[in-house]
């Protein structure tokens, strides 16, 4: 559970109603103890950004459970993507790079004016030690990076790779927060530290910590002139949508990022609330679907997953679910829209919005599954029944499972949704105790494919049940003609070439479906503009908003300036 996945966050969709009552008497105190320092935010340049569980002081950049702020507020990487659109990078510590010919060699140009917010200089030998330190550590290297790097002079740092390696440079690029040299090479455990007091180059620093809530201040040594011009930012636990709403009303939280239904009558109920959605993210049911890495259940046979798929009536879903602000979504696991140059064949462009039972049923007929007097079909002695799990507080994921309970009974499978905490459902589906898990699939190193099918699809990053396929391919699928289109594909930067080996990955997973994607989910982002302007928009949508967005969120408040 070592490199933060940016694709999972650990706090989005949240528990409504009864369930929230408590969580939001108790963030409405906290914000009451904030009140007086909001009230003259403006003198003051400071906000309050709604954060998940803030229980444990955790500044560790290479651990999936560090604090919301860690990448991007307080460690920056080489360079940023922005996920809301297709883009180039963009220069953070960097300000450029080259490949050589062969493709094992990636020369990096770093700026001249940074330091780190002790006031130590950056130099290339931070970013060579951080490398060398991820390449050396199995725990902090899920991506599989090879590659040795040194420093050959203060500004230019050289990975060399064993390998052709011309995909690994997203991952490299933009998704890898560099440490400090002079503080990192006498921590004994990286894997392990919880990094109380972190040093890092980005735009804010810690000021103070406690469980009920964070602070952190401007660095006044920070390399992009006259930025940040806001002052503080306040971090406090938000653990339901009924505490957000209830903060965004009261005026108590300038920054959120939660699933709220009736959003546009929330936004009515306070002043100067705003909101965006950037849906980029897939809702899939995952299932474990490889017997022979010991995955058990009926989701096993891929006409399961096929019924499953066919009997979903994604209209129903999103409307009730998706609360009107969920998009369509593709078979082939990428974004309509955004992704479309992508997307070999238009028959698999959209996912179908009706339910077709009676396709579903057919295939389950010819799968030798039967209906018993019961209604729940059943096949050598087992019944076709499954769990699917889910996150407690993920209030639309819950009422997809509640009612996909009811689609799935039409064509004779039992589905039992269940709820667990955070952490338990991350075990499951990390280490295979699972049969069917809702989750989300998008956002990798950058927008090309290859990141979301090499990392979910790959046999290379999966494993047996029992041991941690943490590098994302929690399906346990495995077939070689779509590992050998993955290789192909990541040894050349031809588009055309890679559209090609993508549209054999796609005809394979349309049909395994080892991920069985529901539609695209909202991604809602609330902003009140009374305290701070320049906060993105529909029309200037400069990053992927969400709070808790690695590496955007750094953007978002050094963008960002006090309301005059």
């Amino acid at each position: 559970m070592l490199r933060n996945p940016t694709n999972r966050p650990r706090v989005r969709r949240l528990v409504s109603a009864a369930a929230a009552a408590t969580a939001t008497a108790l963030l409405l105190a906290a914000c009451e103890g904030a009140a007086a320092g909001n009230q003259t935010a403006n003198k003051d340049a400071s906000i309050t950004v709604a954060a998940g569980d803030i229980t444990t002081e955790n500044f560790n950049p290479f651990s999936s459970t560090a604090l919301q702020p860690t990448l991007g507020v307080i460690y920056e990487p080489l360079y940023w993507y922005n996920f809301a659109k297709q883009s180039d990078p963009t220069p953070v510590l960097a300000t450029g790079f080259s490949w050589n010919a062969a493709g094992t060699e990636l020369t990096i140009k770093l700026r001249h004016d940074v330091k780190w917010n002790d006031g130590q200089p950056f130099t290339a030998k931070d970013v060579a030690f951080t490398f060398n330190l991820v390449a050396k550590t199995p725990a902090l290297n899920p991506s599989g990076l090879a590659a040795t790097a040194k420093a050959t002079s203060d500004d230019t740092a050289v990975l060399t790779f064993k390998t052709k390696s011309l995909m690994q440079e997203p991952a490299v690029l933009a998704n890898q927060a560099i440490v400090p040299e002079h503080i990192w090479k006498d921590i004994k455990d990286p894997t392990t530290n919880l990094n109380k007091n972190p040093v890092g180059t980005g735009p804010f620093k810690v000021k103070s910590y406690t469980p009920q809530s964070f602070v952190l201040t401007k660095n006044e040594q920070y390399w992009e002139a006259g930025k940040p011009t806001i002052k503080e930012v306040r971090y406090l636990p938000v653990t339901s949508a009924d505490a957000a709403s209830a903060a965004l009303v009261a005026g108590k939280v300038d920054w959120a990022s939660a699933y709220l239904p009736g959003i546009d009558n929330i936004m009515k109920s306070g002043k100067n609330l705003t909101y965006v959605n950037t849906p980029v993210m897939t809702t899939v049911v995952v299932t474990c679907s490889n017997a022979a890495l010991g995955c058990t259940g009926p989701q096993t046979d891929p006409a399961v997953r096929k019924a499953i798929y066919l009997a979903m009536n994604r209209e129903q879903l999103a409307k009730l679910a998706g609360g009107g602000v969920a998009g369509v979504g593709s078979p082939t696991m990428l974004l309509p829209g955004r992704d479309d140059n992508w997307i070999a064949d238009a028959g698999t462009a959209k996912l179908p919005q009706s339910a077709n039972a009676d396709e579903a049923g057919q295939l389950l007929d010819a799968a030798g599954w039967t209906k018993g007097s019961d209604g729940v079909r059943a096949k050598d002695g087992k019944r076709l029944s499954l769990t699917v799990q889910t996150v407690t507080g993920w209030s639309d994921y819950i009422l997809i499972n509640d009612t996909l309970k009811q689609q799935l009974a039409a064509v004779g499978i039992e589905l039992k949704p269940s709820q667990v905490s955070w952490n338990e459902w991350n075990a499951a589906q990390t280490n295979g105790k699972f049969q069917l898990s809702l989750d989300s699939v998008g956002l990798g190193a950058s927008t090309n494919p290859y990141f979301t099918y090499d990392s979910k699809l790959a046999t290379t990053n999966t494993a047996p049940v029992g041991k941690s396929a943490s590098a994302g391919n929690q399906s346990r699928f495995s077939n070689p003609a779509v590992d050998a289109a993955l290789k192909t594909a990541a040894g050349t930067t031809d588009q055309a070439a890679q559209k090609a080996e993508y549209a054999k990955i796609q005809s394979i997973i349309a049909d395994q479906l080892p991920y069985i994607p529901v539609y695209v989910n909202s991604m809602l982002t609330e902003f009140n503009t009374s305290r701070a302007t320049g906060w993105p928009t529909k029309d200037n949508m400069y990053v992927l908003p969400a709070a808790w967005k690695a590496w955007d969120a750094g953007i978002v408040l050094k963008t960002i300036k006090p309301a005059s």
